[in-house]
């Protein structure tokens, strides 16, 4: 009988372990999905709600150093910035400035696909290598690891370009895989720079002709603040290759190139976010113009109600978004929810017709402007790090309306009308993605 009542009990001991087992599993499961949801939507910069008056404007000499108090609140002088409108413009200018260079070229980059204008911008960094160029190339993990071919980055390493991938995919720190690096830019010899917005792969390649060549905008800038924009590619490269720049062919003395005032404005992890300060202020300073194109457009509640508040003050209130040409459908139904407050306030809002518009700027007064990587959303404001440029004059400012109003002349009105007449599946769609709208 004891020997039987042990093989019932050891039988008992097994039945309950392999109980135990699953139970671990599933607990195990459930505390990955416990930290991977904490990664994603809890580990971010902070960012504060800004209920601001009109309590000065735009033209005023306290406004660009409360605008930029979360960055840099003074302007540096002297710069010469040259806008290059879709790729036809900016691939060249960035391909003859690499050619160029005598003693660096410093890239990095959000989207750098293994296609026609992708192996341009390879053959010319391994052209430069090969002449003994110190040639520094930083991807994004997420936006190019997947479409860039190994054997090309085997090619250019091979060559001697120096080259990372910013926060790679294939990593246990989810949370740091969730932080991209959006930055675009370009120096060369530290003397001549290139940012904005655009990404280097065929979609960008043309002149906005059709839905398949998209429509953005990159600067050429030449002038002190092109030590900024060195500053901003070492801050990155310093913590994914351990690598810091000096001397005159990273940083050398920069002479005055033209007239514009203007300033970077750069994210970085864990601190308070830049970018909705810059915005709010611009929104409450505001006496004209507010206009502002941008691909992913989820304003937040306090961003509604500056915009609202401005249309309030007589201010002329625009948005140009994407239209039916719209890479990221999801994200345009999670930023729709605020279009009706926008709409009922007076803001107007239009979508461009012949292409996806990927140009991310703002011009408020004909006399501060902005553009950069940075979208009109959650992600870029406490997520992403983003590299955008303010300048601070006015004909600058007009050029940039120009180029707004050019925009506007190919886009269609979205009228509250429209919006209350959308379909079942759009207010489904927008209802599904608002509680992920900080990953959209």
């Amino acid at each position: 009988m004891a020997k039987k009542r042990t093989r019932s009990s050891h039988w008992l001991n097994q039945r309950w372990w392999k109980l135990a087992l699953a139970e671990w599993i599933v607990f195990s499961l459930g505390f990955l999905a416990i930290v991977l949801v904490f990664c994603l939507f809890f580990i971010r910069r902070q960012s504060l709600e800004y209920r601001l008056d009109h309590t000065f404007s735009v033209r005023d000499p306290e406004f660009f150093g409360s605008a930029l108090a979360l960055s840099d609140p003074i302007a540096v002088p002297g710069n010469k910035i040259q806008l290059l409108q879709n790729g036809d413009e900016y691939f060249p200018a960035m391909l003859q400035a690499i050619s160029s260079a005598q003693h660096s070229v410093n890239f990095a980059a959000y989207i750098l696909h293994s296609d026609e204008i992708g192996r341009q911008f390879r053959d010319a960094f391994c052209e430069r290598a090969r002449a003994g160029i110190q040639v520094r190339l930083l991807l994004d993990g997420i936006g190019s690891a997947w479409s860039l071919d190994n054997s090309d980055v085997r090619m250019m390493r091979e060559a001697g370009c120096k080259f990372s991938y910013y926060h790679p995919t294939i990593s246990f720190r989810i949370d740091r895989t969730n932080r991209r690096s959006h930055r675009r830019l370009l120096v060369v010899d530290g003397k001549i720079g290139f940012t904005g917005s655009a990404g280097f792969a065929l979609d960008w390649s043309g002149h906005a002709e059709d839905n398949k060549h998209w429509r953005d905008l990159q600067a050429r800038i030449e002038g002190p603040l092109v030590a900024k924009l060195q500053w901003a590619f070492e801050e990155h490269w310093v913590k994914t290759f351990g690598e810091t720049l000096s001397g005159a062919d990273q940083f050398p003395q920069i002479a005055p190139a033209g007239d514009l005032k203007a300033q970077v404005v750069a994210s970085h992890s864990f601190s308070m976010a830049p970018i909705p300060l810059v915005q709010a202020m611009a929104f409450a300073a505001a006496e004209k113009r507010i206009w502002i194109t941008n691909p992913y457009c989820t304003p937040s509640d306090d961003q509604v109600d500056l915009l609202v508040q401005a249309v309030r003050r007589h201010v002329d209130v625009r948005l140009l978004l994407p239209g039916a040409n719209n890479d990221q459908p999801l994200t345009k139904s999670a930023g729709r929810a605020a279009y009706g407050r926008m709409l009922q306030g007076g803001v107007k809002i239009f979508e461009y017709q012949p292409t996806m518009i990927h140009t991310k700027a703002m011009v408020v007064d004909g006399l501060f402007s902005m553009f950069g990587s940075s979208n009109l959303d959650a992600r870029s404001s406490e997520i992403n790090e983003e590299l955008d440029v303010v300048v601070y004059d006015e004909k600058f400012g007009r050029e940039m309306e120009t180029t707004f109003e050019k925009d506007l002349q190919q886009s269609r009105e979205y009228t509250l009308q429209d919006f209350n007449s959308r379909s079942w599946w759009e207010r489904t769609s927008e209802w599904l993605m608002l509680p992920f709208r900080s990953q959209l």
